[in-house]
C-alpha cells in the first residue's frame, strides 16, 4: 500500500497502451502526490500535449499497433522542449532499444521488470533536478569555461557561442564536469552530482551523445575525456 504524501504540483503523463499497467503506474504516483494524466496511444497524448505539455512524460514503446510508437512521442516532444523530462518504460530490453531511446533525448530508459520503489525513484531524482535549478543562486548560475557557457537557471549551453540543445540530465552532466575543470569523475560522483540514478551503461550512452551534440557544432571538439578504470574529465581551454 502506497502512503499518500503531501500533494506536489508535478503533472506526469504516462503513454501505455496496457490498461492494467498504466492505472498500475498511475495510482502509483497518485500516492505519492503527483497529478498524473494517462493514455493509451500515441494520437491521444498528441493531441491533449498540444495545448500543455506535462512536467514528465513516462513512455512505453510499443502503444498497440503502432510498434514504435513510443520512440515517434518522444521526437515529437523533444521538438517542442529539449528540457522536458522523458522516461522510457518498456518491456523490450535490448541495447539497441535502449542506445536508440537515450539518442532520441530521453533521460532515462528502464525496463518493466523495474519495482515501484525503484521507478518513484527515478522519478523523484529527475524533480530533484529540476529543484535544484529553481534554487541556483543567481551569483553562481553562469559559468564561463573557455568557449563554454552555461546557465544553470535559464538551462542554456553554449558552445563557441551556439546553443548545444542538451536535455536536463546532458546539462547536469556536463555541469558536474565543469564544476572541477580538469578532475576525473567516476561514474558514482557524476551520478551524485548530476542527480542521476541510473547505471554505468546509461552514463555512457548519455556521454557520447553530449560529444556528438558539442561536435555539431565543432568537430574538433574534445573537451571532454574518458580516463578508462576511473571515470570522466572536462580538460580545460588551451
Amino acid at each position: 500500500m502506497w502512503q499518500q504524501k503531501e500533494i506536489v504540483k508535478y503533472r506526469i503523463a504516462i503513454i501505455e497502451d496496457d490498461a492494467a499497467l498504466r492505472e498500475n503506474y498511475a495510482d502509483a504516483l497518485r500516492a505519492q502526490g503527483y497529478q498524473v494524466i494517462s493514455f493509451g496511444n500515441r494520437r491521444d497524448a498528441e493531441t491533449q500535449f498540444g495545448s500543455r505539455l506535462p512536467d514528465l512524460a513516462v513512455i512505453d514503446i510499443g502503444l498497440g499497433s503502432d510498434v514504435d510508437g513510443g520512440f515517434a512521442l518522444c521526437q515529437w516532444l523533444r521538438a517542442r522542449s529539449r528540457t522536458l523530462p522523458i522516461i522510457f518504460l518498456s518491456a523490450r530490453d535490448s541495447d539497441y532499444d535502449i542506445v536508440s531511446g537515450l539518442r532520441m533525448g530521453a533521460d532515462d530508459y528502464l525496463t518493466k521488470d523495474i519495482s515501484l520503489p525503484h521507478l518513484m525513484a527515478r522519478v523523484a531524482a529527475l524533480f530533484r533536478r529540476i529543484e535544484a535549478l529553481a534554487s541556483t543562486d543567481d551569483n553562481k548560475s553562469v559559468i564561463e569555461e573557455g568557449e563554454l557557457s552555461m546557465d544553470a537557471q535559464r538551462l542554456v549551453c553554449q558552445w563557441q557561442g551556439k546553443d548545444v540543445g542538451l536535455t536536463l540530465t546532458e546539462f547536469w552532466m556536463v555541469h558536474a564536469l565543469v564544476q572541477r575543470v580538469g578532475h576525473v569523475k567516476n561514474r558514482d560522483q557524476l551520478m551524485n552530482e548530476s542527480r542521476l540514478v541510473v547505471d554505468d551503461g546509461t552514463i555512457t550512452s548519455h556521454i557520447k551523445r553530449i560529444r556528438r551534440k558539442f561536435r555539431a557544432i565543432d568537430p574538433e571538439f574534445s573537451h571532454i575525456d574518458t580516463v578508462y578504470g576511473m571515470g570522466y574529465r572536462w580538460n580545460p581551454a588551451q
